[in-house]
């Protein structure tokens, strides 16, 4: 096994663990000038006034979740560092928090939107590729998805808190068929967008 797969492998395995222990520092650290607001307006501007938003890897719920509660919708922020439900909790108790694995949901709703800001990618490949199609099952009709992706396909590492994390991404017109092929359309992926700190997105309608 090269340097490059041990340490994907333990950066895959400390992941959670990471979320666990350096909470407070990651919310203390996180970027809250709103950078993704181009993004969140223009799914904010496709729901229903109060319709019902998931958050998956809604993390502290500052400042992604609260842009949604402060502008009257329901939402439900799923986590599975529950440290980081926690803080949000208490700082957001109009919200629904709850301690979940997005790829084992314990959910009986059907949502109006769902995002993941810089959740999905924690995910490996192959439980991107699992979870991504099954999106469309949660979401009402016409409901809207938004999440973020990496700028092609492939395994990498990160830092939260100082300590190394796991990201993969599948190729952007992957993304783009598997939604395509599972009932959604108006399909946008933006790479690097420089007006969003260089994040790449997915914006896609059932």
């Amino acid at each position: 096994m090269s340097d490059h797969d041990k340490s994907i492998k333990a950066a895959k395995l400390a992941t959670p663990k990471v979320y666990q222990s350096s909470a407070a520092e990651w919310d203390r650290q996180r970027n809250r000038s709103l950078m993704e607001r181009q993004w969140l307006d223009r799914f904010a501007q496709s729901l229903a006034p109060s319709g019902h938003v998931l958050d998956l890897g809604c993390g502290a719920g500052d400042p992604v979740s609260d842009y949604f509660l402060t502008r009257g919708f329901k939402l439900t922020g799923i986590d599975y560092a529950r440290a980081m439900i926690d803080i949000a909790q208490r700082r957001f108790p109009q919200g629904r928090w709850m301690v979940q694995d997005m790829r084992n949901l314990q959910l009986d709703d059907v949502f109006d939107g769902i995002i993941s800001w810089d959740g999905l990618f924690h995910l490996t490949v192959a439980e991107q590729r699992e979870l991504v199609p099954q999106f469309g099952d949660r979401l009402n009709p016409d409901g809207r998805l938004l999440f973020t992706i990496g700028p092609q396909e492939g395994e990498v590492t990160g830092t939260v808190a100082g300590q190394t994390v796991y990201h993969a991404s599948l190729d952007p017109e992957e993304y783009r068929s598997i939604l395509a092929n599972t009932g959604f359309d108006a399909i946008m992926i933006e790479i690097e967008d420089p007006e969003c700190g260089g994040h790449s997105v997915v914006l896609a309608r059932k």
